[in-house]
């Protein structure tokens, strides 16, 4: 597969950046869109067009999944929409790669992992952040022992959402939640530090509708390390992160999920603070690199990726789905898995 042709599901905000990124991509093309509206596909495939040829517009998403010159489908509908359209894809013969969170809940993100299986196919999570080259350099060498044990982490993610009921961001039958929009960042960033939680303790405050608009965990880590992770749909956080250890302080610089770079200060030590910059570099703003990972992968024929595997996915929807009971926010799709 020397080229991969990308068809795109759905058009909105998050599709038009990862659809920026993805021309830098090498070995990588835009080949279809598709959309609910063929005017908006057709927008869409004008906005993003390729120098080696046109970009297909359908106007339905079976229309784009038929398509024998796409290889792998980025889902970017709504949440509560992901399993449906990644089963269209995955009965069509298409890889996925399928925006965060995978589902609404761990019923369905297990049978879109079996769905995968079934049909041989490579499946992704959208998780830009594990693919992120600073965080992923960071992880190594926390992992490996050069900064000190870790003890505490502190991650937060929010910005204020004006939008009416009906909006995505709002709307219960949507997947709308600051868990699931931004709380799924600090806890993927902890799991990732830190290694699968062994206890999240939550509190939030609800909507009249329901769904969660600021949402505060406490988690127990492996080794006795404690994390503290906030989300929010009604301020402005600083977005940051930072870890402590039992020898200094590591600071993540940027926005925590797609960071500039970090930095290591021992706190007995008075050298320069380390630099962690990623060992390869930041494509685009940060989705380029996930989608040459789903690159990497195909030419080598793997049906999912050691950055961000099928296990570690399901244990992150176990922890949101944990949160979610804790905190009383619940989804058509939790008393039927096959709802989306």
């Amino acid at each position: 597969m020397d080229t991969i042709r990308w068809g795109f599901l759905a058009t909105g905000k998050i599709a038009r950046t990862v659809a920026t990124d993805l021309a830098l991509v090498p070995g990588a093309r835009l080949q279809a869109v598709g959309s609910r509206r063929l005017a908006s596909a057709q927008a869409f495939a004008e906005e993003h067009a390729n120098d080696d040829g046109p970009v297909t517009a359908y106007g339905s998403y079976e229309e784009l999944v038929a398509d024998p010159d796409v290889d792998a489908v980025y889902i970017a509908s709504p949440h509560s929409l992901h399993l449906a359209h990644a089963r269209l894809a995955f009965e069509a013969g298409k890889h996925v790669l399928c925006e965060k969170p995978l589902t609404l809940n761990l019923a369905q993100a297990e049978e879109m992992v079996a769905l995968a299986r079934q049909h041989d196919r490579f499946l992704m999570e959208a998780m830009w952040t594990a693919c992120h080259p600073v965080v992923r350099e960071l992880r190594e060498r926390l992992a490996a022992g050069e900064f000190g044990a870790p003890r505490q982490l502190r991650a937060e993610l929010g910005f204020r959402v004006d939008a009416p009921p009906t909006d995505r961001m709002l709307d219960p039958a949507l997947g709308a939640s600051a868990l699931l929009d931004m709380g799924i960042y600090p806890l993927t960033f902890a799991h990732l530090m830190l290694g699968p939680a062994e206890e999240l303790t939550a509190t939030a405050d609800l909507s009249d509708a329901g769904i969660d608009l600021d949402v505060a965990i406490a988690g127990r880590y492996p080794g006795g390390a404690l994390a503290t992770m906030l989300a929010s749909m009604t301020s402005w956080s600083d977005r940051s992160a930072a870890i402590a250890t039992d020898r200094g302080r590591i600071e993540v610089r940027g926005q925590f999920h797609h960071p500039t770079h970090a930095e290591f200060t021992a706190y007995d030590d008075a050298a320069a603070p380390v630099r962690i910059t990623g060992r390869e570099p930041v494509i685009g703003v940060g989705y380029g690199n996930e989608l040459a990972e789903v690159g990497r992968c195909l030419r080598a024929g793997l049906r999912e990726s050691p950055w961000v595997p099928h296990e570690q996915t399901l244990t992150l929807m176990r922890q949101l789905d944990a949160v979610r009971a804790q905190i009383g926010v619940r989804y058509a799709a939790d008393a039927d898995p096959s709802l989306s």
